[in-house]
């Protein structure tokens, strides 16, 4: 994983042997003042043990051994007990904060496109105070308007303070909460629309506009839509009886009312607080009902991997809301004190899509402490920030290299590198504001060498986080001195985990030296099951002798010896060739993902053939270089569709496949060159960019044809 460089033998000699001093003269001090002694012993230490010596018997973080943690704080065992707890704690302190647009633009390419640009002023900030107070005045308000306890209410709506506050007037008032992904398709919308029997919306302009206008006749029950960014300029095309309201409006409704002479009612433990569609990376989102008690327990074994989690610190959210990750990070930093900053991805870094030129993106102004990440995101950064490398001199490429080699090996040993960080890599820092502390990733495995890239180039800890919108997003979280890549980390103190034999794939818990099986999650964070889907809920979900509720989630996993979880597989992405060779396309896409030349692949294969195919979103840059060197010319898509380029990508992937110990059968044969994005909106990828495979094999049916050799009208 080291980098290469091209430096002069002797003259490296001579730099290893002052890299060999400096190390000699500084060691002493740090050793003494830098508190690491302290993180390289617990980075040793053995951080979740089995709860009996039988094949398969649970892990348990060694913290909670005896007891799974089920609560933050006493007494605080509803979502609204939380947030009234963090508002008497925090009053007067920030909580929400949004950036005020100072100008907007539109920005003709060389093209013809037009992309629109902001220029964004500074962060304004609500209170704690502030938010309950408009939460309770919209959850009065929604009363005013019909909404009963326990009836289900739906957000569609983008990532921002606006979607917090409903959020907690409806834990306050036990309204249910369907969350939609802004991303989400027409047919998806109105599948969850009607299956949870909504009446009411909470949503953007922009989205009401875009998106529900073309379906809300599909959606019978509707009776009000409430924009939380004031009203729309027309909406004559809406069906009778369907009432627009803003979101002041609400709030104005429900502070006039007030709670009167009625009792509110408050929520239970147990009742349900999110129904949580998923993305649907296989057909037709579920929705996952998610108790008050279920988040509370998943939020509780989160905060526990931060430490000094606190006032000080500063999160950034920009993730959907709709997608437990962000939920219960965001859950996690409101219970805590902290600031919750919104961005978005289109205005993230000062390079971001949205940006105007020469103005400041969202991390620059807010300087986070904190950030969660999806791998996506986080191998576009590795990818970003590898290309200036490139880009620059040999002298400044050749230091970058070895100050990176020096601190991936001091890393290793759980030395820090105080000079490097300030000379080499503070500018790097900076893209995401200069200031971040930990970095939680999770929504799918994050590649061993992004994760070193991150550790080394962001001076920070990169927790790699395992969890399933089915477990409230809690399962494991490696701990911040733990700075061994591709793990998950050990059990979280609210849950625990066993291994279940899986015989087609090999995969027993009696495994030597490690042992190895699909991944059951049991703890009070488990969920009550699907929405209104009995049969896939008993399929997924099951309760042992003791009532312990269990998820099965499908993922194959091994536990090391200090109690930390591997993800090696996945039961879906297995396919067993025609010769009887099982190929995890997972495995093949991580080996390959990394590349320069790649943006995005998705492995195939089928059961009736003996070979793995590939669809693969090129790197414009990289390919159009590539195309230079071999001669090729023409427009993207014309080198996209060229089966030259086609065998010259192949022959990279194949080294690299080689290089990463991929079996013979396990490289792509034949591939189909993407001259087109995977991104949300075209639904071939997850809000949280996971792969689409269903819709990815229909897009690319006729290749799949192709490269297998049918014959293809």
């Amino acid at each position: 994983m080291k980098l290469k460089h091209n430096i002069n033998p002797l003259l490296l000699h001579f730099i290893n042997f002052i890299i060999l001093v400096y190390s000699f003269v500084t060691y002493i001090p740090w050793y003494i003042f830098s508190g690491s002694r302290q993180a390289i012993a617990k980075a040793k230490q053995v951080k979740a043990k089995p709860v009996n010596n039988k094949p398969g018997g649970a892990y348990r973080s060694v913290n909670s051994l005896h007891c799974l943690a089920s609560v933050l704080y006493p007494g605080c065992d509803t979502l609204d007990k939380v947030f009234k707890y963090a508002k008497t704690k925090f009053k007067d302190k920030k909580l929400l904060g949004t950036r005020e647009i100072l100008k907007e633009e539109d920005e003709i390419q060389p093209s013809g496109k037009v992309f629109k640009k902001v220029i964004l002023g500074k962060y304004t900030w609500l209170s704690y105070e502030d938010v309950y107070i408009k939460a309770v005045n919209f959850g009065n308000g929604l009363a005013v308007l019909g909404q009963q306890p326990k009836t289900n209410i739906a957000i569609f709506c983008e990532t921002r303070a606006e979607w917090m506050i409903a959020a907690q007037a409806c834990f306050m008032c036990n309204y249910q909460l369907v969350t939609l992904y802004a991303t989400l398709g027409g047919p998806a919308i109105v599948h969850g629309l009607n299956e949870t029997e909504v009446t009411t919306i909470i949503t953007s302009k922009e989205l009401m506009q875009t998106k529900l206008k073309e379906i809300v006749s599909q959606v019978p029950l509707l009776r009000h839509i409430i924009t939380v960014d004031g009203k729309p300029t027309t909406w004559s095309e809406f069906p009778k009886g369907v009432i627009v309201h803003t979101m002041a409006s609400v709030q104005a409704m429900g502070a006039k009312a007030g709670t009167g002479n009625k009792p509110q009612a408050r929520p239970a433990p147990s009742d349900i607080a999110v129904i949580m569609y998923t993305s649907g990376s296989t057909g037709v989102p579920k929705g996952v009902m998610i108790s008050h008690c279920n988040i509370i327990a998943g939020i509780t074994g989160m905060a526990e991997r931060i430490p000094n989690l606190g006032e000080k610190d500063v999160y950034i959210g920009y993730l959907p809301l709709a997608h437990v990750l962000e939920l219960s990070a965001e859950l996690v930093c409101l219970s805590h004190g902290c600031r919750i900053g919104y961005s978005s991805p289109q205005t993230l870094a000062d390079q971001s899509s949205k940006i105007k030129k020469g103005s400041k993106g969202d991390v620059t102004t807010l300087k986070p402490t904190l950030m969660a990440a999806v791998p996506e995101i986080m191998d576009r950064i590795y990818k970003n920030v590898m290309n200036k490398v490139n880009e620059m001199t040999s002298f400044q490429r050749n230091l970058f290299i070895l100050a990176y080699n020096y601190k991936m090996e001091q890393i290793s040993k759980g030395y820090s590198t105080p000079l490097c960080d300030s000379l080499i890599f503070r500018k790097v820092r900076l893209l995401l504001g200069g200031k971040i502390r930990i970095l939680l990733c999770g929504g799918a495995p994050l590649s061993a060498a992004t994760q070193r890239f991150m550790n080394i180039c962001f001076c920070c800890p990169v927790g790699q986080g395992y969890g399933l919108t089915e477990s409230a997003g809690a399962g494991t979280i490696t701990e911040v001195w733990d700075y061994t890549t591709g793990r998950v980390g050990a059990p979280l103190v609210c849950c625990e985990i066993k291994l279940m034999n899986w015989e087609e794939g090999g995969y027993y818990n009696s495994d030597k030296p490690y042992p190895r099986g699909e991944i059951l999650i049991g703890g009070q964070n488990v969920t009550v099951g699907y929405y209104k889907n009995e049969v896939r809920t008993k399929k997924d979900f099951s309760v042992d002798e003791n009532g312990q509720r269990w998820l099965h989630t499908g993922d194959i996993g091994e536990f090391h010896q200090d109690g930390c979880l591997k993800i090696i597989d996945r039961k879906k992405d297995l396919v067993k060739l025609q010769a009887g060779e099982y190929v995890s396309l997972g495995k093949v896409e991580a080996a390959l993902k990394n590349l320069p030349l790649v943006d995005n692949i998705c492995a195939y294969a089928s059961s009736f053939h003996s070979y793995v195919i590939g669809f693969v979103v090129p790197n414009q840059k990289e390919l159009a270089e590539l195309a230079r060197k071999k001669g090729f010319k023409g427009t993207w898509e014309e080198i996209c569709n060229s089966p030259e380029m086609e065998k010259e990508v192949l022959k990279v992937l194949a080294e690299a496949a080689m290089a990463a110990n991929l079996e013979k059968f396990e490289i792509p044969v034949k591939i189909r060159l993407s001259p087109d994005p995977w991104t949300p909106e075209t639904g071939l990828v997850t809000d949280a960019f996971k792969l689409k495979r269903k819709e990815l094999t229909a897009y690319y049916q006729m290749d799949i044809d192709r490269m297998y050799g049918k014959n293809v009208k």
